[in-house]
């Protein structure tokens, strides 16, 4: 993987990629022969003309049937009982849940109003409210974002930011990408701490706490690209901490193959690079029906019954 993307960050030719959770499966392409079924929209860059999409608003439902509770609580209960065996302190679970739309992928890409957002090729949609890492010349910057809570509910603002168990949630994963980020960069620190931005999860509002972190990358980056992204991925927001047995925890207690979901996708125009976590996830299942991914952090102070219930509030349409 990693040459192929070293090959045109060397050769400074613009690229879009996307990268599965597993790092086994990925997609580049040069932009000016990227194929006609990828649309995909950053804080920075685009590829398509809104108004060229050929849809208008229309009523819409959504069904979803999520796992049984006992499924996911036997889950539950394999990562607590590795957490307090020491071999991980946090942990991203997530499962499948089938939904029913009158909508189309497409139809759902164009009138989401994320500020990530990726169509491929009617297999996948993710409308992402989080940005994995930016490069803008040689500075490298990444916004973990870890605690959700309903914006309507009253001091939800205050409530969030005190919550002592979103609070240690956070720090790890923050402490998580610091260390990954001095991995590949110098000069890493913490430029912004807990954060609340607003989204819109169907008819919520949501606050999200992110955190800021940057560093500074050597002038010839984009020759390493490829090797920069391999080094600090899975993401640490939707894997966990420590990382590597974490992973291998995740893939042994879901049950399931995340595929392209919690991977990344981004773009690469010649000089500077924006990607988005792939969360907020619809795919294309081999019969044609829709599978909604979704999850949230497990520590040991998460209960099993808010967590479920968090996993399935996160499935929604983002208008």
């Amino acid at each position: 993987m990693k040459e192929e993307f070293n090959s045109l960050g060397r050769k400074k030719i613009p690229f879009f990629f996307v990268i599965d959770f597993a790092l086994k499966n990925y997609y580049i392409e040069p932009l000016e022969t990227l194929s006609k079924d990828i649309f995909f929209k950053t804080e920075k860059f685009s590829n398509y003309d809104s108004t060229l999409l050929p849809f208008q608003s229309r009523d819409f439902f959504l069904k979803k049937k999520g796992i049984d509770f006992q499924k996911y609580n036997l889950a539950f209960a394999e990562v607590i009982k590795e957490i307090k065996l020491g071999n991980t302190y946090l942990l991203n679970l997530t499962f499948p849940t089938s939904i029913k739309t009158n909508l189309s992928l497409l139809e759902i890409f164009h009138r989401s109003q994320a500020k990530f957002k990726l169509y491929f090729q009617d297999n996948f949609i993710s409308f992402s409210p989080e940005r994995f890492i930016r490069i803008d010349g040689n500075v490298i910057k990444t916004y973990p974002m870890k605690g959700t809570i309903e914006a309507n509910l009253k001091g939800a603002d205050q409530k969030i930011l005190e919550d002592s168990k979103e609070m240690a949630e956070h720090v790890m994963v923050v402490d998580l990408m610091r260390n990954d980020l001095s991995i590949v960069a110098n000069q890493v620190r913490l430029d912004k701490f807990r954060f609340l931005d607003k989204i819109k999860a169907g008819e919520k509002d949501l606050w999200q706490v992110s955190s800021k972190i940057s560093g500074f990358l050597e002038s010839d980056w984009p020759s390493r690209v490829g090797d920069i992204l391999e080094a600090i991925l899975p993401a640490g927001s939707i894997s966990g901490t420590p990382k590597k047995k974490t992973v291998e925890i995740i893939e042994r207690v879901e049950e399931y193959e995340r595929g392209f979901y919690t991977g990344i996708f981004g773009v690469f125009d010649g000089k500077n690079l924006d990607s988005a976590v792939m969360i907020r996830f619809i795919e294309k299942d081999p019969q044609g029906k829709f599978v909604y991914k979704s999850g949230g952090g497990i520590t040991i102070d998460s209960q099993s019954e808010k967590e479920y219930q968090e996993m399935l509030d996160k499935v929604y349409l983002p208008f």
